[in-house]
């Protein structure tokens, strides 16, 4: 097992350990879920970004990489659904494109072939990445003290951008997912 795998490995572990810490619902939890995803969020730049500067690129890699970034994005998203951060639409649009397409991945891997995260793909990951990150920060600013004057100024401009943030997190959701399938129909 190479270093990016391993990487991607934690990435799972990460979010079962992020999905304890916002359960908490305490402040401390919340500053810890930050970090944590934080952390979670760089092994998927830097497991991808090793495998290709060291030519450690596999196919274990290249199916379990997405897998991790679903597992600790639908893990993250369906909690914060779950303590009321986000509409479960969102959260509902989110998870069925990521089981469609993880379905689809190991259908084609069962005959052979390794289908890769198309670009459209990874920038989806990326925007839903901005869009839990600023939710967090939020859940952290809305606990703080030292916080309290300035986000209370704020919270409902920060809502809002965060609403927008995962609106467009959903509209790259669907449309990466229209885009592999279109992908997949040419192989």
């Amino acid at each position: 097992m190479n270093l990016p795998n391993i990487l991607t490995l934690s990435r799972i572990v990460m979010a079962v350990v992020l999905i304890f810490l916002l359960e908490q619902g305490s402040a401390t939890g919340n500053i810890l879920a930050v970090v944590v995803f934080t952390i979670a969020s760089l092994t998927d730049f830097y497991d991808g970004h090793l495998a290709k500067t060291k030519g450690l690129i596999s196919d274990f890699g290249k199916i379990m990489d997405p897998i991790a970034d679903k597992f600790l994005l639908l893990s993250t998203i369906g909690v914060l659904a779950h303590i009321g951060m986000i509409a479960w639409w969102m959260f509902i649009v989110i998870a069925a494109r990521e089981i469609l397409v993880t379905a689809s991945r190991l259908l084609a891997m069962r005959q052979g072939l390794v289908l890769a995260a198309e670009h459209a793909g990874k920038i989806k990951t990326v925007v839903q990445i901005i869009a839990v990150s600023a939710i967090l920060l939020y859940l952290v600013a809305q606990q703080s003290e030292f916080c309290s004057y300035w986000f209370f100024n704020v919270q409902r401009i920060w809502a809002d951008v965060n609403y927008s943030l995962m609106i467009l997190a959903v509209i790259l959701t669907v449309y990466s997912g229209i885009d592999y399938f279109r992908h997949k129909s040419k192989i």
